[in-house]
């Protein structure tokens, strides 16, 4: 991602395939031995880092493997809480707080919010569905654990607020969808125990 920053000043993910990027560069530019000196390893941490950013895990068929893509895909999702929160709306929006609270959330969007599923890429029209689909993202944890943290850190909370939504609508729906994640969270974290 920092070099998709750099690049092209932007974290969107039609920019730039940064899983694949990652995985250029430890493997196949050798970067990888500078961190691990042997190599049997190599294939789950490939596979981890490649399909970290995929909209949903799959095509894992090995256990050991697709453990360790969930750790990567939740570590990375909780690295996305902080970034949500540090990094400046113009870099990850390209407005600022108040334009990407502008305009209605799309309804494919709110559907999935309301499936309890990310949002497809396709399925983003305006700035504020960019920023929903940024909390939606959330639905698609693997551990207990991450749900924990993120409640502990108030996260999907802290995001939502983030920005002034201009309609009472969007307001409305941002309160019902941290609403429905705050339970949907407590609810995994209860199960996992």
């Amino acid at each position: 991602r920092f070099e998709q920053l750099r690049r092209f000043h932007s974290f969107e993910p039609g920019v730039m395939d940064h899983a694949a990027y990652g995985v250029k560069v430890l493997f196949e530019e050798g970067m990888i031995r500078n961190f691990i000196k042997e190599d049997r390893f190599d294939d789950i941490i490939k596979i981890a880092i490649l399909k970290h950013s995929d909209y949903e895990l799959s095509g894992i068929e090995d256990e050991r493997m697709l453990l360790h893509a969930k750790l990567i895909r939740d570590a990375d999702k909780l690295d996305n809480c902080r970034v949500k929160l540090e990094e400046a709306m113009e870099t990850l929006l390209g407005v600022d707080e108040k334009g990407a609270g502008e305009g209605v959330i799309a309804p494919k969007v709110w559907a999935s919010c309301m499936a309890k599923e990310s949002v497809l890429s396709s399925d983003r029209v305006s700035k504020v569905d960019y920023w929903v689909s940024y909390i939606a993202q959330y639905y698609d944890i693997n551990f207990p654990e991450t749900y924990e943290i993120m409640r502990e850190h108030d996260y999907v909370k802290k995001i939502a607020d983030r920005v002034p939504y201009a309609l009472p609508e969007t307001q409305e729906k941002m309160d019902i969808l941290v609403a429905e994640m705050e339970k949907y969270m407590d609810e995994r974290i209860s199960n996992g125990r």
